[in-house]
């Protein structure tokens, strides 16, 4: 070992816990010090590299001492209206929240006694539903690619008596993807229930167009279609998520229970630098699409190691190498520095598996390198 090496695996030692206590990866800095963690390639961090862009950089970082000591407007408009000139959307059927969470919390608090996952699924949701008594879990086999039939899901809501759904299209951390089709089916035939979500945090790398359900929203009043905008921004650092309803009632429910101030003066300048970017916004997403597609591709040709298709930024790998997901994480760590995400403490999944976020062609070629020698 290395003293490079002995260093990240004496600070991942001290740091173990943080793996176990949160219900997502932890940031890079908590684990191995914030002098180490620009040293290490992260494929945990499922964000698009290619936005925002260096102009909008330029541009926060001019404003950053006006936007530190103001306030965010009082006015939800000033938010509003540049998130849905971006996403074409309708402003007021727009509510935005501190990251996509917050907004599926507060639904579930206000709407839905119980609520029906299908697992795995996003470990924040599961954590706060769960805590709350409100989950009720759908398990997914992982000889099935751990891809959801919603037919049988629906099924099983009503089974159970439920009255409420989460959806996740793209999963994660599978990247399964059910198409636009698909999904307007199930809603049709899921009308009788009183609250659907469906997670379209990943949507605009499933596809070109991309697939996503705010084009047809309005057919479905007991839809809420949820987004976190920090992984398709590039922007995980300002918790930024929207929600989407063409049910005004559904909408002030949910409005009355968020809380006053959920987002920053800084979150609300980058929103209002939307629209002007958008083309160079659609020039990185279709990017995002090909590189993640490329590293699927590269992972196919790894002996030890088996991908799943997706429709996301990142691909999910089972291990069939001998070593659990736990090892490999750490042995990239130590000797490549490469961070990957563990899903071994994921609910529904065993500890073989691990989530690959594309990081770019050059850097995904790197990280593939490296498993051909570990795998």
């Amino acid at each position: 070992m290395t003293p490079a090496e002995a260093v990240t695996a004496t600070r991942l030692r001290a740091a173990r816990h943080l793996f176990y206590e949160t219900s997502h990866g932890p940031a890079l800095a908590d684990l191995v010090g914030p002098d180490q963690a620009g040293d290490i390639l992260d494929f945990c961090f499922a964000a698009n590299p290619y936005y925002p862009t260096p102009d909008m950089l330029a541009d926060l970082q001019a404003q950053l001492p006006a936007l530190i000591k103001s306030y965010p407007s009082c006015d939800p408009n000033i938010s509003r209206r540049p998130l849905a000139a971006f996403l074409g959307a309708d402003p007021d059927r727009l509510l935005i929240g501190n990251g996509a969470s917050e907004i599926v919390s507060a639904a579930c608090r206000s709407l839905a006694r119980s609520i029906g996952i299908a697992v795995p699924a996003f470990g924040e949701y599961l954590q706060k539903l769960r805590s709350a008594r409100a989950a009720k879990l759908y398990r997914l086999r992982a000889d099935q690619s751990y891809r959801l039939n919603l037919a049988a899901f629906l099924a099983w809501i009503r089974s159970n008596r439920l009255k409420a759904a989460l959806v996740i299209n793209p999963a994660n951390p599978s990247g399964q993807f059910s198409p636009l089709e698909d999904m307007r089916a199930f809603l049709t035939s899921a009308q009788d229930l009183d609250l659907v979500i469906v997670d379209e945090s990943f949507i605009d790398f499933a596809g070109d167009p991309a697939p996503s359900l705010l084009t047809c929203a309005a057919d479905f009043p007991n839809v809420l279609v949820v987004r976190s905008m920090s992984k398709p921004l590039g922007a995980a650092g300002l918790r930024l998520g929207c929600g989407y309803s063409s049910n005004r009632e559904l909408l002030d429910s949910i409005r009355k229970a968020l809380p006053a101030w959920n987002m920053s003066a800084i979150a609300e300048y980058f929103l209002s630098l939307l629209p002007a970017t958008a083309g160079d916004y659609e020039r990185a997403r279709k990017a995002v699409i090909e590189d993640a597609q490329r590293l699927f591709e590269g992972l196919c040709g790894i002996p030890g190691l088996t991908p799943y298709p997706t429709g996301a930024n990142f691909v999910l790998g089972r291990i069939d190498a001998g070593m659990g997901a736990t090892e490999l994480r750490d042995r990239l760590l130590r000797e490549h520095n490469m961070y990957v995400l563990d899903c071994a403490n994921k609910v529904g999944m065993d500890g073989r598996h691990v989530r690959i976020a594309s990081q770019g062609r050059d850097k995904d070629r790197l990280l593939t390198d490296a498993l051909k020698r570990i795998c």
